[in-house]
């Protein structure tokens, strides 16, 4: 979902024609109606069982779910993602490369492309001295674990650039008992079948700020996540597309999980380096129980605290940030001032509810970011929202104590990173 309703700018290196969600109400859009939903949130979960361990990461299912933990250097942190869930890894890319791309219309001076990838690597160089070694090495982890060829592995990591969703951060006065809570919605379309390998992503690398990476097999950037210190983002696509001299998106989100402590330190991720096209943020931090919303362009960034407007946000909420665009944005201000000062998580969940999520819902996420619970909805099997489906409930702090099974399949680490360098960049974070 976009935070503006705008037309996209014409691509000065690209013209990309997409499937993509409106960013106004309209009756196709409109839900069905439905039976009135549960306001108390699921309860956490806690059943666990370890599927199987590589070097320092193991991958489990907790609730049903898959969530891996990778840990070490960045390198074998990607050798661990793409050697534990392999399988998953090359379906994945299988489909979006080879049957997926092929909705992909692209065209360049007038010239049409049949391999979206080519495309995508042309502006990945043009990007290469903005992008930080870790990822780099990740990404070349990943590939050699999962054997899936990196140049394949790197440009479906591009694919979040390609999509110019609805946020909140409430705290203090709005909610019920003073805690935090940051939802999430992200409508990317359920047509790309991430939904289908979805995991939770538990990141320790070495020397920097542990966090969780809701995410998809084959994906290291990030569009929503939390890390150890109580700081939340997501991010809402804009429009600039074409504008890729920057640091891609989910690379600052990435970087922002595993170095910010507080909140000005996420903030100054984003304002201090290079940035591409037109994007939207709320962070959120559970520590303070302030929460930002942040305009950060190529060639723009502002902010806007809780409970001021913007000429975009005309509607201010005491001690909140409230985040979407056209008739989302009107309803989803709407219900937080219903509901202001009693909303607590099952309230907040259901601030998320359709319309305000698109039936391009491709999940949905609140923090409780103060206590660091979570609650996780993807979209079904057959397309539909996940706004409709049932949701899932996590505490990332106790998922960082999880260990492994000394019992459970143990597959091959890499036999060495030591050939890769670790190489500055402009800018190394706050």
């Amino acid at each position: 979902m976009r935070f503006l309703s705008i037309m996209r700018q014409s691509l000065p290196l690209t013209m990309l024609t997409l499937a993509l969600p409106c960013a106004s109400l309209n009756a196709a859009e409109a839900p069905k109606p439905e039976a009135a939903r549960s306001e108390v949130a699921p309860a956490i979960s806690t059943d666990r069982k370890v599927i199987a361990r590589c070097g320092k990461g193991f991958l489990e299912e907790v609730g049903g779910h898959k969530v891996l933990h990778v840990e070490g250097t960045a390198y074998e942190m990607g050798f661990q993602h793409g050697s534990l869930l392999k399988k998953n890894v090359h379906e994945m890319v299988r489909y979006l490369l080879d049957v997926k791309s092929k909705d992909l219309q692209m065209e360049w001076n007038g010239i049409k492309f049949l391999s979206p990838k080519k495309l995508i690597a042309g502006i990945q160089a043009t990007q290469k001295k903005f992008i930080p070694q870790w990822y780099t090495d990740e990404l070349r982890g990943l590939a050699d674990g999962s054997g899936v060829p990196l140049e394949d592995v790197a440009a479906c990591n591009f694919i979040p650039e390609l999509f110019h969703c609805s946020g909140f951060a409430l705290a203090g006065s709005a909610t019920k008992n003073g805690e935090m809570y940051h939802g999430r919605v992200l409508d990317y379309g359920c047509d790309w079948r991430l939904q289908e390998h979805p995991i939770l992503m538990v990141g320790k690398m070495n020397g920097k700020v542990p966090f969780l990476n809701v995410t998809y097999a084959g994906f290291i950037g990030s569009v929503t996540g939390m890390n150890a210190e109580k700081i939340s983002l997501g991010e809402m696509g804009g429009r600039g597309l074409g504008k890729w001299q920057g640091v891609p998106m989910a690379v600052l989100m990435r970087w922002a999980l595993q170095e910010a402590k507080t909140l000005d330190q996420a903030v100054s991720i984003f304002r201090d380096n290079p940035r591409t096209c037109e994007y939207y943020y709320v962070i959120a931090d559970g520590k303070s129980g302030k929460g930002v919303g942040m305009e950060a362009g190529a060639e723009v960034f502002k902010t806007v605290a809780m409970g001021e407007t913007h000429k975009l946000l005309p509607h201010s909420v005491k001690d909140g940030v409230v985040l979407s665009a056209g008739d989302r944005y009107e309803l989803l201000s709407k219900r937080v001032k219903e509901a202001h000062g009693e909303i607590d998580a099952g309230k907040a969940i259901r601030l998320m509810d359709r319309p305000v999520a698109m039936n391009s819902n491709l999940h949905n996420v609140l923090f409780e970011t103060s206590t660091t619970k979570f609650w996780v909805a993807h979209a079904g099997s057959d397309g539909s929202p996940a706004a409709n489906q049932p949701y899932l409930g996590f505490k990332f702090s106790e998922l960082l104590t999880h260990k492994s099974d000394p019992d459970a399949p143990e597959l091959p680490g890499p036999k060495s990173d030591s050939a890769l360098t670790t190489t500055s960049v402009k800018k190394v974070g706050p």
